[in-house]
């Protein structure tokens, strides 16, 4: 007997995007809190500023982790088409000079 399961393209597996997206951000937040507790710890000395560090690196991991995780989905705004803009070729004539 033949499967008769179709293969789904990769551009339109969610599935697989999602378990991508998930991996990614525990990853970027727990390397990043770690990252924000190892800096905290060596360059502050007050509780509340450790605290904030650690506040800092974790949401530096969850925001490059959404940033990553809009563009694998395609629906980031930093990768829209804009149309850029006309330059025009040919070169600007000085008035006066021959």
């Amino acid at each position: 007997m033949a499967d008769n399961k179709q293969i789904l393209p990769p551009q339109y597996d969610v599935n697989a995007k999602m378990d991508a997206c998930i991996d990614l951000t525990v990853r970027r937040f727990v390397y990043s809190t770690l990252g924000g507790a190892v800096g905290g710890l060596l360059l502050f000395r007050s509780p509340v500023t450790r605290w904030a560090s650690v506040a800092f690196g974790a949401g530096m991991g969850i925001g490059s982790a959404y940033t990553d995780c809009s563009n694998l989905f395609e629906g980031s705004p930093s990768t829209a088409k804009v149309a850029s803009p006309k330059i025009d070729e040919t070169p600007a004539t000085q008035d006066g000079q021959d």
